[in-house]
Parts: structure tokens; C-alpha cells; sequence
């Protein structure tokens, strides 16, 4: 059976941080994810998900995103429900896996006068504790030019060369 989800959306309202009786911390917050189509009146509608964190990615989304945050969450669909005042409640969340802060500190991520970076290497998740501790090796970010060939030359190619 697959349960995976691959979500990118704004937080809708600062995190906050709450721990279980027995020391966990878990946050619960809602993504706005714009649906890919407008409506009959050309608007923009969005679906708003509930993403909960447990332990270190918790305490990170916490401390570092606000309302308005940019990101992107990786994790399975969860079903569950209670009783309230006699009725039966049914819920449905995701279980972020994974939370990657997709704009700068600034809020400026996607604004052409911010420097571009590209993942080259490292992790955050290690060895037999998963992602939430245990290895130290941070991610490896480097500038990306605007353009990586601006430098080179096109290479010299004979019609001897050429399949056709």
C-alpha cells in the first residue's frame, strides 16, 4: 500500500508548539495549497490542509515559520476521529515527513534580486534514528549563475559525427 503526500503551500497562521505529557514536541498547523485551475470568475481557490509535525520537525517549524510562509511538506494522509456532545467527529491530517523552508529568512525567496542556491549534497536524516537526530550533516547549498553555459563554448560536432 502507498500513503504519501507532496504538498507546496503558505501557512495560514503562526505555529504553535505543544508537547505531549510524556515530553514530545508536536505542532498542528494549516496549509493553503492553490488548487491548479481559477474559478468561473477567474479567482484563485485554495484548499486548506491540516499538516501535523512531531519531535525536531515540529520544534523547527515552530521556531523558524510564520503566517505567510513558504513551503513544501512530504508525508502520509491520516484518518481518525472522537466524540464531541454526542457526535462523531472525523478527521484528516497529514504527517509531515518532511518540511522544507522553500523562501529565504527575508520572505524574498522567489524575488530576482535574491541569489539562487542549488542542493549539492549532505542530509539532515541519519543512520537508524530517521530524521529526527542523530547525524549532524548539513545540506550544502552553492550560488547558481544565471546561466551555466554563459563561459563555454559549443562544442565542435563533424556531420561524421551526426546519427542522421
Amino acid at each position: 500500500m502507498i500513503n504519501n503526500v507532496t504538498l507546496v503551500g503558505r501557512v495560514t497562521k503562526d505555529l504553535e508548539l505543544r508537547f505531549t505529557q510524556s515530553g514530545i514536541a508536536s505542532t498542528k498547523f494549516t496549509l493553503a495549497v492553490n488548487r491548479t485551475f481559477k474559478n468561473a470568475q477567474g479567482e484563485q481557490e485554495a484548499d486548506f490542509i491540516s499538516i501535523q509535525a512531531w519531535r525536531k520537525q515540529a520544534e523547527n517549524a515552530a521556531n523558524f515559520l510564520k503566517k505567510g510562509s513558504l513551503i513544501g511538506v512530504t508525508g502520509k494522509i491520516q484518518t481518525g476521529s472522537y466524540e464531541k456532545d454526542g457526535v462523531r467527529i472525523y478527521t484528516t491530517d497529514v504527517v509531515a515527513d518532511s518540511i522544507q523552508f522553500l523562501e529565504l529568512k527575508n520572505g524574498t525567496g522567489g524575488s530576482q534580486s535574491t541569489p539562487n542556491y542549488q542542493y549539492t549534497g549532505g542530509t539532515n536524516q541519519g543512520g537508524s534514528q530517521g530524521q529526527y537526530g542523530g547525524n549532524n550533516n548539513q545540506p550544502n547549498y552553492t550560488k547558481v549563475d544565471e546561466d551555466p553555459f554563459a563561459n563555454s563554448k559549443a562544442p565542435e560536432v563533424s556531420e561524421d559525427d551526426l546519427p542522421f
